[in-house]
């Protein structure tokens, strides 16, 4: 359970914020009443981290309001630049005040679980049942936090890497179709060239840091079925697994001894970007999750002036199943606040299903949507890119069809302060003031007295 004093703290911290900022959001909202019903139509409020470049929310809203005649949704952006962190700080502020809520969008498992552990997600068990329908038949990801729905999954974007086809082409590489991370590691010293400030990596990690993008410390854990996390289902500590001693180990030798991998130190005090590094050509391959797919043929903002290919998530063993990976979704929940409740719920159902496809810009978590249709999506991501001419398009279809979720651990209330404090002694390692025995250890102490205080 919760820390009682952790939840009441937060809370109190939030109201008093809201209090301060939540008068923009009440002033919004009288021009529809409280119910957000106005002339007899309903509208809906949905609060998205999402932006219109990445979710094509126009075409998509337009479309469920031509299906659905009386009901509109207002979009209420939480970040302009798609900040997760910046939008949960802002809807936790909107939750405080009186503005109305209807619809959520969580970006990450933690910042879901800790946000229904704080209330502000309806169980949709009761709607789900009379839809007759499972969230794990229907859907690739299981969203069930204490045998309960607060949320279905929107897009399904497993994690895979991308590589530059040119510098490949140039070391006498293949692109891989299924490959191991000692493969990975051997790929990224071939194709790491130069020294100094003209030096051009292998590959580049793009965490931990700031407590976040912790997926970067569990390489080798991600890709197993079960115990992919560092909590266990039952809310006990997985450090022990040897995969985290491996992924630690992978780490320290890429940056340490073969030098294949963009230093932490840069990374951190450099404030880089893993989009910058890669289509800039710092770096040959980057592991990242495939909401890259809407950028990966280039952007205005960012174009591509190489080739570029996709190769599967890499697994421990030879003999180790192909294609898991860790899964990123968008968890979409109806506002515990919401006075239409049951409209709230009809959109987050067509949204997590047909509008997924209206949208266009990811692969779907419905599994209403076969393998044999994902090439026609992919055509739809690709041609809003820039040159999708130079994508390699079957290695990236290949990829995604063969991709598949490990068993998602249902995600601790307080998930954050144990990501926090194993970033913060993965910093301890990789700066050199201690070794992997005593960063496991020390983060192994203090993740159970983490788990110890959430259970009083």
């Amino acid at each position: 359970m919760l820390n009682k004093k952790w939840q009441a703290g937060l809370l109190a911290g939030t109201l008093l914020l809201g209090l301060l900022s939540g008068c923009g959001g009440a002033k919004e909202q009288t021009a529809q009443g409280e119910s957000g019903q106005e002339g007899g139509k309903i509208n809906l409020r949905l609060y998205t981290y999402g932006t219109e470049e990445a979710y094509n929310w126009k075409e998509t809203l337009a479309a469920y309001e031509a299906k659905t005649p009386g009901v509109t949704i207002e979009l209420v952006q939480l970040s302009e630049k798609g900040d997760t962190q910046e939008a949960f700080k802002k809807l936790d502020l909107e939750a405080a005040s009186s503005a109305q809520m209807d619809i959520l969008m969580f970006s990450d498992p933690a910042g879901y679980a800790q946000r229904v552990a704080l209330g502000m997600a309806e169980p949709l068990d009761e709607y789900i049942a009379k839809d007759g329908f499972s969230v794990e038949e229907d859907y690739k990801v299981d969203t069930r936090l204490d045998g309960k729905v607060y949320a279905l999954p929107g897009k399904f974007n497993p994690w895979y890497v991308l590589l530059n086809k040119d510098h490949l082409k140039e070391a006498g590489l293949a692109v891989p179709t299924d490959w191991t991370w000692d493969d990975y590691a051997d790929y990224a010293k071939k194709l790491t060239q130069g020294e100094g400030s003209a030096k051009r990596y292998g590959t580049y990690f793009h965490g931990p840091q700031g407590g976040g993008w912790l997926e970067f410390l569990k390489l080798k854990m991600a890709n197993q079925p079960q115990d992919t996390d560092f909590l266990k289902a039952d809310g006990t500590s997985n450090l022990d697994n040897p995969t985290f001693r491996e992924t630690l180990e992978l780490r320290v030798r890429m940056e340490k001894e073969d030098q294949s991998s963009v230093p932490y130190t840069d990374m951190i005090s450099q404030k880089l970007n893993y989009r910058t590094q890669f289509f800039n050509q710092s770096a040959s391959m980057i592991t990242i999750g495939s909401w890259m797919n809407t950028e990966i043929g280039g952007t205005d903002k960012v174009p591509l002036e190489f080739e570029v290919a996709v190769a599967p998530f890499p697994k421990n063993k030879e003999g180790d199943p192909t294609g898991l990976t860790p899964v990123t979704t968008d968890y979409v929940a109806v506002a515990a606040k919401s006075k239409h409740k049951e409209e709230a719920y009809k959109f987050v159902r067509w949204y997590t299903t047909e509008g997924q496809v209206v949208q266009g810009k990811n692969i779907p978590a419905w599994q209403g949507v076969k393998s044999e249709q994902v090439e026609k999506i992919i055509d739809t991501i690709l041609a809003g890119t820039k040159s999708p001419e130079k994508v390699d398009k079957k290695s990236l279809i290949d990829t995604l069809v063969a991709s598949k979720a490990s068993a998602i651990v249902p995600p601790a209330p307080y998930q954050a302060e144990v990501y926090e404090a194993i970033n913060e002694e993965y910093e301890k390692l990789i700066l050199g003031n201690q070794d992997i025995d005593q960063t496991i250890r020390n983060s192994q102490e203090r993740v159970n007295k983490i788990i110890e205080s959430n259970q009083k």
